[in-house]
């Protein structure tokens, strides 16, 4: 029988190239949620298709697909495009804020970040 706390949790995407990074994201988020995880922004639009997650959190630059086109790409297919995504990006410029946003990205997030405001970014969504 499914555990209805299990089935409560978000389901959240989370796709970054750097280890370190998704070590960070698991600690923070997989107590509280399920998490699944993409390396690159091509498995990103990938497994967002496949599970419809709840949220992506998805870094900016990332090999095979950067995470600004995997944005547009989840954004304009009609399975995807009600998904909430936070980019994340190790660079805080404006111009970085301003391509996110017209991508489609929801929310936008400077590594380092706290894992409270990522917390708060997520409970907002």
């Amino acid at each position: 029988m499914a555990d209805p706390a299990e089935s409560a949790k978000k389901r959240i995407l989370i796709a970054d190239d750097e280890p370190s990074v998704l070590y960070c994201l698991r600690r923070v988020l997989g107590n509280r949620h399920n998490l699944i995880e993409a390396k690159d922004g091509q498995q990103a639009v990938v497994l967002a298709k496949e599970h419809r997650p709840d949220v992506i959190i998805m870094d900016m630059m990332m090999p095979v697909k950067d995470g600004l086109t995997a944005c547009s790409e989840i954004r304009s297919n009609p399975l995807t495009s009600a998904i909430p995504i936070v980019m994340l990006t190790g660079v805080g410029y404006e111009l970085n804020e301003k391509l996110a946003g017209a991508v489609g990205a929801t929310r936008y997030v400077t590594k380092p970040f706290s894992p409270q405001e990522l917390l708060n970014t997520i409970g907002s969504l």
